[in-house]
């Protein structure tokens, strides 16, 4: 069983003023106003928190680097280990959504075992989250599989629904990229069901998006793309700038999956632009891959796709992304060969 899906991320007074579903605008003029407005150093770095998280949803992160780090030293002077895991958390997940792996790495790391040393439960949950989800994204399966299940467990356990939501979700990704539709969809459809039952509007349209990624690849793009559409109402609604881009370019890998190669050049074009405006390199490095290999499909020069492709394995690889390289390893094989990139 599991209860109403809540944000851990607003405390203190903003817990009452804020929830789950709460547009990022909204987060924003309240956390401002309670860190103007804070009397102690763990009030500021809970306003801080939130501030930072509403920031980093919004793509705005130069404003979110600078909050998640006014959180940090706020807690650090009030000497609270669980704000100032909370606060790492946050600056960890910044520096994944920025393409900077390592460094996310780093720091959910470093709020792991802060975590630890406090009382805050959840600010451990969600540290080990991070975590598993920056290594589940670099194609390290192995190292993050059992964390995966472990977290799954954990909100099961304690009646959590984001958290459960999380995990199937992930999960779900793994098994959808190692071949195995059939689980994924399975797994991405409780996760809609959970978060829909549970009050969480984005975690069932991340969900939505993973359950139209399968459906896709099973031969179905037109229940895809009006899944697609379900999610972006919520993404827009909560003002999510990075996920509505995600939405974009999943929508174009339906769309190429479905042999509508103009429709898919214009929609990755779309989502280039929106990962521009929030500088998210790794969805602009994905969503340009989807722009070479809808080029090609379209009777694009041979020796410009290989340059596409060769300057977008030297990003991939500076990001970590080793599932990325291997799909532009497979497209150029492909355009050497004389066929045309492979879907994704």
């Amino acid at each position: 069983m599991y209860g109403t899906a809540f944000a851990p991320e607003y405390q203190g007074a903003l817990s009452e003023k804020l929830d789950v579903n709460s547009s990022y605008e909204d987060v924003l003029a309240a956390a401002g106003s309670a860190l103007a407005d804070a009397d102690t150093a763990l009030d500021r770095a809970r306003a801080a928190l939130a501030l930072a998280e509403a920031h980093r949803r919004l793509g705005q992160v130069e404003e979110a680097q600078a909050a998640w780090r006014t959180s940090y030293r706020s807690a650090r002077t009030a000497g609270d280990p669980d704000a100032m895991a909370w606060a790492l958390w946050s600056g960890g997940t910044l520096a994944r959504q920025c393409g900077r792996l390592a460094l996310a790495r780093r720091l959910l790391t470093w709020a792991v075992n802060l975590a630890a040393e406090g009382r805050d439960r959840l600010a451990h949950g969600y540290a080990l989250a991070g975590l598993a989800e920056t290594g589940r994204i670099q194609g390290d399966y192995a190292a993050v599989a059992e964390l995966h299940e472990r977290l799954l467990e954990q909100g099961r356990k304690h009646g959590e629904a984001r958290h459960m939501v999380w995990a199937m979700s992930g999960i779900a990704q793994m098994h959808r990229n190692q071949g195995d539709y059939r689980k994924a969809l399975e797994l991405f459809e409780e996760a809609a069901r959970i978060a829909g039952e549970a009050g969480d509007a984005r975690g069932r349209a991340w969900s939505l998006r993973g359950v139209a990624d399968v459906l896709s690849l099973r031969g179905d793009p037109d229940r895809a793309l009006a899944l697609l559409t379900e999610a972006e109402v919520t993404f827009r609604s909560m003002d999510l700038t990075s996920a509505l881009a995600y939405n974009h370019k999943m929508r174009g890998n339906v769309l190429f999956r479905a042999g509508w190669y103009e429709a898919a050049r214009a929609t990755y074009g779309i989502a280039l632009e929106e990962f521009d405006a929030i500088r998210e390199p790794r969805g602009a490095a994905l969503s340009r891959l989807g722009l070479v290999r809808s080029r090609a499909r379209l009777g694009g020069e041979r020796e410009e796709t290989l340059a596409e492709l060769a300057d977008l394995d030297a990003v991939f690889a500076r990001i970590g992304l080793k599932a990325a390289r291997e799909t532009v390893a497979a497209s150029r094989a492909e355009v050497m060969a004389g066929t045309t990139p492979v879907a994704v």
